[in-house]
């Protein structure tokens, strides 16, 4: 169903594609946006047993197209630096397709929001609380399950 990396040599062990995504603070969303043009948004997530989280509004362009269609990918890059005099460039990256869902039960709901205050906030658990109260009612959490990951790296790394 999902496509062999061609370039094979450049594939991370999923260990590696896990600790990017674990350690990254932003990552590409892509969607299926209106009138079947791609939609890209980078957004803050977490990566939590397989799965990746993020929140956003309930409302707008990225929430709509996963109500439309649930089928995502989602890119993190971890390294990019150009080596302008071997017209090459090192890098390192994660590419995942999944499926988006919106989180309806209040405890997972819950729990997401607590995993990225404990990513992106750390020491201000107690204001991220407040937070959380307060924009609670307006805060959409959606979670990619992954169904396919691949982890790639420039021939220098290696």
């Amino acid at each position: 169903m999902f496509r062999e990396m061609r370039r094979s040599k450049q594939l991370l062990p999923k260990e590696e594609s896990v600790k990017i995504l674990e350690s990254c603070p932003t990552g590409i969303l892509a969607v299926n946006g209106d009138d079947g043009y791609p939609y890209t948004v980078p957004v803050n997530y977490i990566y939590e047993d397989g799965k990746l989280l993020f929140h956003c509004a309930y409302e707008g362009h990225k929430i709509d197209a996963i109500k439309r269609d649930d089928k995502v990918s989602f890119c993190v890059i971890e390294k990019d630096e150009v080596i302008a005099e071997d017209f090459d460039t090192d890098y390192r990256s994660v590419i995942v397709f999944g499926r988006a869902r919106i989180l309806a039960g209040d405890d997972e709901r819950m729990a997401a929001l607590k995993g990225l205050i404990d990513k992106y906030s750390k020491g201000y658990e107690e204001k991220g609380q407040k937070e959380i109260a307060e924009f609670w009612d307006s805060v959409a959490l959606v979670e990619i399950s992954i169904e396919h990951m691949t982890g790639k790296c420039g021939d220098e790394l290696y």
